[in-house]
């Protein structure tokens, strides 16, 4: 299959909010959707991006969200808020929760916003980030969307991905982003493999007689590997606590399977913390500090065949950097993909 031409971020991001609109989500939602969507495939989180418009079409014209939510406060101290996203776009309420947070982190040193009835909102870098333009250490904590992990040594699958994101402010450098799944790999990283037709490393799924499976097509007869063993299960269940638990949101068998289910609320449960630089000092000052710290961790002697040590965040930051100015590459299977999404809608479809 030919590769397509790359299409500029504002194309894709214009002809996702058109798609949102036509199926009655409100301009300014749908345009700030479209473009959170389109900054993952920017940085080359394209398991999170624009291959999930077909999914979340298909849940909104099942009823399965709400496109004019009532995202708001319903607890509330100093320092913390608990939101209610009203089953609206995981997008919108975690934008909410970000300028809570920020807010709250300005006035207190730090500000910590909780989600419940939320949906899926992306990569969880997309708002670990957002602390970055006020001078901010930004926290994310989320509940995946479907449970693929079991607890260590069980079958029943009752934990997610359940990611993590943290987001450090830089002077001179790319901001240092960790952006990580509880569990080797993602699940959204497993579905664009099968889009592409690629197979999967072994050490990312096992089938239920512990296995290797690597054919992502048949992702459904086994389940994820969780980071570093038992340690990574204790981190994807204290992940959901703090995300899901903490906030009356979905946990253990409660999660609603997005992937199969699409008319029932998810209950999505995702937490949000921004730590103010100024409340630790000058700011300025620990910038340099985490610069200076940077050239010394990438400039070290490094093992035979490494030609480069790389920082979190690094290799995303490079690729939206490209892709800004060079245009984001689809696969040929998600262009056509969106193609029919057009046709579907009646819409315009990419150019």
């Amino acid at each position: 299959m030919t590769q397509p031409a790359p299409v500029s971020a504002a194309a894709l991001s214009a002809f996702v909010a058109r798609a949102f609109v036509q199926v009655g989500m409100p301009e300014a939602d749908a345009a700030r959707v479209a473009w959170l969507m389109t900054e993952a495939d920017l940085q080359g989180s394209d398991g999170h991006g624009v291959i999930r418009l077909a999914p979340y079409l298909r849940r909104i014209r099942a009823g399965g969200l709400n496109l004019r939510p009532d995202i708001r406060i319903v607890e509330e101290r100093a320092a913390t808020a608990l939101l209610d996203g009203d089953n609206g776009m995981g997008h919108l309420v975690m934008s909410r929760a970000a300028e809570i947070a920020a807010a709250k982190a300005r006035q207190c040193g730090i500000g910590w916003v909780g989600a419940r009835l939320s949906n899926h909102a992306g990569p969880a870098s997309l708002y670990a980030r957002m602390a970055l333009a006020h001078d901010m250490i930004g926290l994310y904590f989320a509940v995946g969307n479907a449970n693929h992990l079991p607890p260590w040594g069980g079958l029943e699958m009752l934990l997610s991905t359940n990611p993590i994101a943290v987001a450090v402010p830089t002077q001179d450098e790319p901001p240092v982003v960790l952006d990580m799944a509880t569990t080797v790999a993602a699940y959204g990283k497993v579905k664009a493999r099968a889009q592409r037709g690629e197979m999967m490393p072994e050490g990312w799924m096992i089938d239920r007689q512990g296995q290797p499976l690597l054919d992502p097509s048949r992702a459904e007869e086994g389940f994820l590997l969780p980071i570093g063993g038992y340690k990574g299960y204790g981190l994807s269940l204290i992940v959901g606590l703090l995300a899901g638990t903490l906030n009356g949101a979905a946990m253990g068998s409660a999660v609603i399977d997005f992937n199969h289910d699409f008319q029932t609320t998810t209950n999505t449960g995702q937490a949000l913390a921004m730590v103010d630089l100024a409340a630790f000092g000058e700011v300025a000052a620990f910038k340099q500090r985490v610069d200076v710290l940077v050239r010394e961790l990438r400039s070290g002697p490094r093992m035979p065949q490494v030609e480069r040590i790389w920082l979190p965040g690094e290799q995303s930051h490079a690729k939206r950097v490209a892709q800004q100015r060079d245009g984001i590459t689809l696969a040929p299977a998600l262009r056509a993909a969106l193609d029919a999404v057009a046709a579907d809608l009646g819409v315009a479809a990419l150019a």
